[in-house]
C-alpha cells in the first residue's frame, strides 16, 4: 500500500510569480505529486506518493528547471567508532535518510558533516539515526572543547591499558613457557588462576568490544569489534571448557588459551592507544592556531579599563592594547599609533605601521605603541577564527582517493569472518582431521590479523597532516578534494594586478597642464581602481584642489567618462578615445614608449580634445620571478592574464619570466579564458585577488586566492594563500604531491598487509597473539607514515 508523504522545500533563485508558477507546474506534472509554491516564503509544499516519486526525484526536477533547493549543513562529533567499517556504516545510514543530500563521516577526526533539507529532517533526527546504529553523536563542539575531550579520552585509554597489561603479564609468562621451556611456579599454570586473570580482561576491559559488536550486528553491520569479540571469545570459552574438564579429574592436562584472549585484548588496546596518540599529533596545526588566540581583552567600560575574557567582547567595544600584548579581536584603530607584527596572518616578518583608521587583526602582536581600538569582528567572525574553520573543515573532509578504501572496508569484515570459518573447516577436516585446537587457533589468527583499521586511517590521517602542514606555512586548503586535485594541475593562470604585481601603482609620468591634472584627479577620485588611487595620490602631492564630479561612469576594461564643472572628461585607453572620436595620433609613439617600459598609460581628453597622458607603473613583487621559476620547474605552464594592452603585459611578463600572456581581457571575460584553456584537456588553476577574479576562480579546476585580496575572492577559491606571498603557490602544489604520495604509500601497505596477512594466518604460520600485535602495529605504522609529512621541506 502506497504512503503519502509531506515535505516543505526551500527554493532558491525565484524572482517573480512566473518563476513560482513554473516550478509548481513542473512538480504537479510528476506522477503522484501535488505541490504548491509560494514566492513570498520561497517554499514549496509537496505531498507525494512514496511509491511513485521520491524526494530526490522532486529535488532533481526543481534543479533541472533552473532553480535550487535550499539545504543546510550540520557538523557532529561522533563517538564509538573503532574502524573504517564503523564510519562507512554511519555514512550509509545517513545518506539513505530522506532529505539528506550528502553525508561524510571521518574516522580520524571522529566527525560527521551532513548537508540536508531542513524541511524534511532536522539535526535531532540525524543524531537519532546515528544512535540507532550503535554510536553516539552531538553537535560539533568548539575545537578547544573537543581537544579537552580527546585528552580525557586518551587518559582513560591509558588507565585501561595499564590494568589490562598488569593482568595479562602473568599469562604472557605462561606463553613463554610453552615457547622456551622455562620453569615457573605451578600457580601460573593453574587453570583457575589463569581464569581469574583473564576474566576481568575479557569482560570488563574488553566489554567495549562486545558492546560495539552487538550494536553493529543488531543493525546489520560488522566492524572491528565483531572480529575482536569473536576471536577472543573463541579462545576464552574454549579455555573455560578445558578448565571445567579438570574438575574431578586432576590428572587431566588442559589445553588453555586464556593467554591468547587476554594478551590479544591488551595488544589491541595498546595499538589503539598508540594510534590515538599519533592521531592527536595530526591535529597539532589546529592546536597551534588555537593557541594563537588572545585569552583576555582590556575593555573600556564606564570610563574604566577592565580585563575581560575575549569571548565577552562584542562588536563596538572600545579596547586598549598595550605594547607586547596580542590584539584581542579584529577592529579599527581609533587613537594612538603603533606597529603590529602580522606574521601569523600575512607571513610578513616586518611589523606594519598602524595609525588612526587602520584595520588591525585579532591575535596579531602590538609591538611598540599603546592604542585604542574599536572591535568590529569578534568570536567566529574574526580572521583567525575563519582560518581555524577552514583548517577544521579541510581536515574533516574526504578526498576522492578514499572512496576505494571505503568501498572495500564496507565488505571487509563479513568476508574475513567467512574466511576464518572456512579456515577452521579446512584445518579440522583436511590439515589435521579431528584436531579442534589447531583449527581454532588458525581461525582466531585470521579474525585478528584482518582488522581494516589501517585501511580506514590511510587517507584521513594524511589529509589531516598535509592540510595542517600547509596551514602552518600560510596555505589554506578548503577540503581534501582540493588537496588531491592540486597535484593534477597542468597550467596555472596568474592575474597581473595584485598577484604578480604589488597592486599599489605610482604615477611615473604626466604630460598636461594644471587644469588637466585637476580634472583628471577629480575624475579619478570617484573610482576605487588601484590606478585611480595612484593618480589621486599624485595630485595630492602636487597640492591640487579637487572639483566636484557631477556624473561618473566607469567603462570596464576601457576607462572612465565624467562630467566636471560643465566639462566632459575621458580617461582611458585607445578604444575609449576611438569610441568618442578623439584624435590622439600625435601621442601614439609616446604611448608605445611607456607601454614598452611596462607602464600602464592612459589618454586624457577634455570636451573631445586630446589633453595629455598619465603613465602609471605597478612594480612586481620581489618573489614573483622565483615563484614563477619554481612553478615552471614543477612542469606547469604559467600564463599571465591581464586587462592591460599587449605591450605593457609583455613587458611585465618578461620581467618575471612568463612566456604565455593573455592581454586586454575584460573582467567578465576572465572565466571564458579559463574555459578556453580547459578545452585543451588541461587541469587549470587560477590565481587572483580581486572581486572580478571570483568567476574565474570558481571556473578553474583549482581557484587560488591571494589572502591580501578581497573576501569575495577568498570565499570563491579552493586554496587561500595568506599574506600574498607568491612562493607559497609552488609550496601548495608540493604539499599536494607529497600528501597524495603519502596516501598511496599508506593504501599500499594497508592493502598489502591484509592481502599477505590473511593467507599467512590461514596456513597456521601466525600465532593469534602475534597476529594481534601485527594488527595493532599496522594502524600505528600508517599513522606514523602520515606524520612524516610534517618533515616535508617546503
Amino acid at each position: 500500500m502506497s504512503e503519502t508523504n509531506h515535505a516543505t522545500l526551500g527554493i532558491t533563485g525565484m524572482t517573480c510569480a512566473a518563476c513560482s508558477n513554473r516550478v509548481e507546474k513542473v512538480l504537479n506534472k510528476m506522477d503522484g505529486v501535488e505541490a504548491q509554491v509560494n514566492l513570498t516564503t520561497e517554499k514549496a509544499t509537496v505531498d507525494y506518493d512514496s511509491e511513485k516519486a521520491s524526494i530526490e526525484e522532486i529535488t532533481k526536477k526543481i534543479e533541472n528547471t533552473g532553480y535550487g533547493v535550499l539545504t543546510e549543513k550540520a557538523e557532529f562529533d561522533v563517538f564509538g567508532m573503532t574502524c573504517a567499517a564503523c564510519s562507512n556504516r554511519i555514512e550509509k545510514v545517513l545518506n539513505k535518510q530522506d532529505g539528506v543530500k550528502l553525508a561524510t563521516v571521518n574516522l580520524t577526526t571522529e566527525s560527521a558533516t551532513v548537508e540536508y533539507n531542513a524541511g524534511l529532517v532536522d539535526q535531532k533526527a540525524l543524531i537519532e539515526k546515528i544512535r540507532n546504529v550503535g554510536y553516539d553523536a552531538k553537535p560539533k563542539a568548539e575545537a578547544s572543547e573537543k581537544q579537552t575531550h580527546k585528552e580525557k579520552e586518551l587518559k582513560h585509554q591509558k588507565t585501561k591499558l595499564i590494568i589490562s597489561a598488569v593482568l595479562a603479564l602473568p599469562l604472557l609468562v605462561t606463553m613463554l613457557v610453552h615457547l622456551f621451556n622455562m620453569t615457573i611456579p605451578d600457580i601460573f599454570m593453574n587453570s583457575w588462576f589463569q581464569f581469574a586473570l583473564a576474566t576481568p580482561v575479557q569482560f570488563i576491559i574488553g566489554w567495549q568490544f562486545y558492546v560495539g559488536a552487538y550494536k553493529n550486528l543488531r543493525n546489520g553491520g560488522a566492524n572491528m569489534d565483531v572480529l575482536v569479540a569473536l576471536g577472543t571469545s573463541a579462545a576464552y570459552f574454549y579455555s573455560l571448557y578445558e578448565a571445567f574438564k579438570t574438575i574431578g579429574n586432576p590428572e587431566y592436562m588442559p589445553h588453555l588459551y586464556f593467554e591468547t584472549s587476554a594478551v590479544l585484548i591488551t595488544l589491541i588496546l595498546f595499538g589503539k592507544y598508540l594510534e590515538a596518540r599519533a592521531k592527536s599529533q595530526t591535529t597539532n596545526a589546529l592546536s597551534s592556531l588555537l593557541n594563537l588566540q588572545a585569552k583576555e581583552a582590556r575593555v573600556i567600560r564606564d570610563g574604566e579599563e577592565i580585563m575581560t575574557p575575549v569571548e565577552e567582547v562584542v562588536a563596538g567595544d572600545r579596547l586598549v592594547v598595550k605594547p607586547g600584548e596580542k590584539i584581542p579581536v579584529d577592529g579599527m584603530v581609533i587613537k594612538g599609533k603603533t606597529s603590529v607584527d602580522e606574521s601569523m596572518i600575512t607571513g610578513e616578518s616586518i611589523p606594519i605601521e598602524k595609525d588612526v583608521d587602520a584595520a588591525v587583526i585579532g591575535s596579531t602582536i602590538n609591538k611598540n605603541g599603546s592604542i585604542e581600538m574599536e572591535a568590529t569582528k569578534v568570536g567566529k567572525d574574526t580572521a583567525l577564527a575563519s582560518i581555524i574553520k577552514v583548517v577544521e573543515e579541510a581536515q574533516g573532509s574526504k578526498a576522492p582517493i578514499q572512496r576505494l578504501a571505503d568501498v572495500i572496508s564496507g565488505y571487509f569484515v563479513p568476508i574475513v569472518v567467512g574466511i576464518a570459518i572456512l579456515t577452521f573447516i579446512v584445518w579440522i577436516s583436511f590439515v589435521q582431521p579431528g584436531q579442534f585446537e589447531p583449527a581454532l587457533v588458525a581461525g582466531i589468527a585470521v579474525l585478528v590479523i584482518a582488522c581494516p583499521c589501517a585501511l580506514g586511517l590511510a587517507t584521513p590521517t594524511s589529509i589531516m597532516v598535509g592540510t595542517g602542514k600547509a596551514a602552518e606555512s600560510g596555505i589554506l586548503f578548503k577540503g581534501g578534494e582540493h588537496l588531491e586535485k592540486t597535484h593534477q594541475l597542468e597550467a596555472i593562470v596568474l592575474d597581473k594586478t595584485g598577484t604578480i604585481t604589488k597592486g599599489k601603482p605610482e604615477v611615473t609620468n604626466f604630460t598636461g597642464d594644471e587644469e588637466t591634472l585637476q580634472l583628471l584627479a577629480s575624475a579619478e577620485k570617484g573610482s576605487e581602481h588601484p590606478l585611480a588611487e595612484a593618480i589621486v595620490a599624485y595630485a595630492t602631492e602636487h597640492d591640487v584642489d579637487f572639483v566636484e564630479v557631477k556624473e561618473f561612469d566607469a567603462i570596464p576594461g576601457h576607462g572612465i567618462e565624467v562630467k566636471i564643472s560643465g566639462k566632459h572628461v575621458l580617461v582611458g585607453n585607445r578604444k575609449l578615445m576611438q569610441d568618442h572620436h578623439v584624435d590622439v595620433g600625435g601621442a601614439e609613439q609616446e604611448l608605445i614608449d611607456y607601454e614598452v617600459e611596462g607602464k600602464t598609460a592612459m589618454l586624457i581628453a577634455i570636451d573631445g580634445n586630446y589633453r595629455g597622458i598619465v603613465a602609471v607603473a605597478d612594480t612586481i613583487k620581489e618573489t614573483a620571478p622565483q615563484a614563477i621559476k619554481e612553478l615552471q620547474e614543477q612542469g606547469l605552464e604559467v600564463i599571465m592574464l591581464t586587462g592591460d594592452n599587449e605591450r605593457t603585459a609583455q613587458a611585465i611578463a618578461k620581467q618575471v619570466g612568463i612566456d604565455h600572456v593573455i592581454a586586454q581581457v575584460l573582467p567578465e571575460e576572465k572565466a571564458d579564458k579559463i574555459k578556453e584553456i580547459q578545452s585543451l584537456d588541461k587541469k587549470v588553476a587560477m590565481v587572483g585577488d580581486g572581486v572580478n577574479d571570483a568567476p574565474a576562480l570558481v571556473t578553474a579546476d583549482i581557484g587560488i586566492a591571494i589572502g591580501t585580496g578581497t573576501e569575495v575572492a577568498i570565499e570563491a577559491a579552493d586554496i587561500t594563500i595568506l599574506g600574498g606571498e607568491l612562493l607559497l603557490i609552488p609550496k601548495a602544489i608540493k604539499i599536494s604531491h607529497s600528501t597524495i604520495r603519502n596516501i598511496r604509500q599508506n593504501l599500499f601497505w594497508a592493502f598489502g598487509y591484509n592481502t599477505a596477512g590473511i593467507p599467512v594466518a590461514a596456513i597456521g604460520l601466525l600465532a593469534p597473539w602475534i597476529a594481534g600485535a601485527a594488527m595493532a602495529l599496522s594502524s600505528v605504522s600508517v599513522v606514523s607514515n602520515s606524520l612524516r609529512l610534517k618533515r616535508v621541506k617546503l
